[in-house]
């Protein structure tokens, strides 16, 4: 199949990693191309399987998720991680955004909010566990009721633009500008909302109604 995402699962436990190709096999637009017990062997095989979409553990043995997901998105950028992981606290959750992960989710997921966001990173979109937001917006320094008021009108279309998953190169087609341009109110939104990486902007936005 043309269309068929190319998934690697990346966890210490082989029970974790059984019970997630099973569920692979039931979706039809899926594949599993490769599974590794640590971060080092990830790095190995995603040179080898090419993966569009990794699901990757964050606390593994030796070296951990977030390190293994800063590493295969400097090598391969045009692989996806999601971080599918137990835990929720700040550090982890920021630390995998910050290391280029497209989303993070809780283990207790259902298959299909699961399937739904291997399709939505495959596409470039960002999932995030609602724990996870509210971890990230909670660590803010921005108060709640203000989180969004210094941004443009252009910021705010920028914003919206990024929700829906466009890079800066869309962004500067779609609004017409410089790719510099967008480079610039990005920054800028990121900045006025206190976030670190576009997917943490992006859940700030949703959760705080700035975009519809």
């Amino acid at each position: 199949m043309a269309n068929t995402i190319r998934v690697m699962i990346v966890d210490d436990h082989a029970v974790v990693r059984s019970g997630l190709s099973t569920f692979l096999l039931t979706c039809d637009d899926m594949e599993l191309v490769g599974e590794a017990g640590s971060g080092e062997q990830a790095l190995r095989l995603c040179s080898q399987a090419r993966p569009d979409v990794v699901l990757m553990d964050l606390v593994m043995p030796g070296m951990d998720g977030a390190t293994a997901t800063r590493l295969i998105r400097e090598q391969c950028p045009e692989i996806q991680v999601v971080a599918l992981t137990s835990f929720k606290e700040r550090e982890l959750v920021q630390g995998a955004l910050q290391a280029g992960a497209i989303g993070y989710l809780l283990k207790d997921i259902s298959a299909d909010e699961l399937a739904g966001a291997i399709r939505a990173a495959y596409a470039g979109k960002p999932t995030l566990a609602s724990e996870a937001a509210q971890v990230l917006i909670d660590a803010t320094r921005h108060p709640a009721d203000r989180l969004g008021f210094d941004l443009t009108e252009r910021e705010r279309e920028v914003l919206a633009l990024m929700a829906q998953g466009m890079n800066n190169s869309q962004i500067a087609e779609q609004l017409v500008i410089s790719i510099s341009t967008a480079k610039y109110h990005v920054s800028s939104v990121l900045s006025k909302l206190g976030a670190a990486t576009r997917t943490e902007a992006v859940a700030l936005a949703f959760e705080h109604d700035l975009v519809t």
